[in-house]
């Protein structure tokens, strides 16, 4: 079985083996867990979960063939197309989010790549959230050199783009981008110094050896993700992939506590498909090492839970926000003292609220 020192010291591998990862998936189930924890505790607080949320600032009209996703232009699924939104609608988003608790604001746009025309327009919304003192995050598509370099002087910290599946199993769902053209977005955000969210979608059909794939590719990047998103599929009507059969929840936390052992200091985020999740599969997958949630009511198109229940599960389980830290200054964020119904709704993160951030996350 592949060893895991629980040293803070120990160096980060970026040369995992297909072998090692099946391995860890292997093993049985509460000595994976405990692998995965012992991992967390050395380089995160157990109890502290960072809560980010996400703001579709263009929904719908996506050009790619994409078989999960509802906002591709090709598929009946009842997104409709909008145009860009307005700076001064997504500050109020952003001021919205962060009186709800978030400490990250993340800003999806459904296109292949953005023109030129419109990087000026992002980086000038990048700019003007970052200024709220919250972290700024953006899925955009694919990126050139020069586009990735404008974003990050606007003030951009991070930027997503998921691999969402293994190599061999990719063509299966995508037949509009390739892998390579996926690699080459996060080395252009990598070399102009940005961090990089990426991870990818599990349950779309593929087999334990894909999802290893998976693991195994996103570890082995030149510089693991700060953050790795995990999305358990959202099957939407009118999508290639709807019907397909549900993946079992106890390999859902199996993934997510191979992403932690794999990449000890990413942010391992559950993304997608948490509306469908019961609390107590929620408090598994926190068990396993995920220490980061989106919060609100939306993903980008479909459902999330409700802030008030993820006020009520943190209370449960004795989790708490991971802290914002503003001009040197740490600032706790107070999603779990709301209990008045009208504060409530006045602080809720509007509708197009989304809680993931990723291209793929639905």
């Amino acid at each position: 079985m592949p060893a895991v020192s629980d040293s803070p010291a120990s160096p980060l591998r970026h040369d995992w083996s297909r072998e090692e990862v099946r391995a860890l998936f292997d093993l049985p189930f509460p000595e994976l867990l405990h692998r995965a924890g012992t991992v967390h505790r050395t380089h995160f607080d157990p109890a502290q979960v960072q809560v980010s949320t996400l703001l579709s600032i263009k929904t719908g009209g996506c050009p790619e063939d994409c078989g999960y996703c509802p906002q591709a232009a090709r598929y009946h699924t009842g997104v409709d197309a909008t145009k860009l939104m307005a700076t001064e609608a997504v500050v109020e988003k952003a001021k919205q989010a962060k009186a709800a608790g978030a400490s990250r604001f993340c800003m999806g746009a459904a296109w292949r790549s953005p023109k030129d025309r419109d990087i000026p327009k992002v980086a000038a919304m990048i700019a003007e959230v970052k200024a709220l003192g919250l972290e700024t995050c953006a899925t955009l598509g694919m990126l050139s050199g020069e586009q990735a370099r404008a974003l990050k002087d606007a003030g951009l910290d991070y930027y997503n783009h998921n691999l969402d599946t293994a190599p061999e199993f990719y063509g299966e769902v995508i037949h509009t981008r390739e892998y390579q053209d996926r690699l080459d977005t996060l080395g252009h955000v990598r070399d102009v110094g940005m961090k990089t969210c990426c991870g990818g979608i599990v349950g779309m059909g593929e087999q334990r050896e894909q999802r290893a794939g998976l693991m195994q590719t996103l570890a082995n990047l030149p510089a693991h993700p700060d953050s790795v998103p995990i999305n358990r599929l959202v099957q939407v009507e009118g999508t290639p992939l709807a019907g397909t059969a549900q993946l079992d929840p106890f390999e859902f936390v199996r993934t997510i506590a191979i992403a932690r052992i794999l990449m000890p200091k990413s942010m391992v985020r559950l993304s997608a498909g948490r509306e469908t999740m019961s609390d107590e599969l929620q408090a598994l997958c926190f068990l396993a090492g995920a220490n980061s949630i989106f919060y609100g009511e939306k993903l980008l198109t479909t459902g999330n839970p409700d802030t008030e229940r993820d006020m009520a599960l943190f209370n449960r389980l004795g989790l708490m926000p991971m802290p914002v830290v503003e001009q040197g200054e740490t600032v706790h964020a107070d999603i779990l003292e709301t209990t008045d119904v009208a504060a409530r709704d006045t602080h809720a993160v509007s509708s197009h609220a989304v809680t993931s951030i990723s291209c793929t996350v639905v």
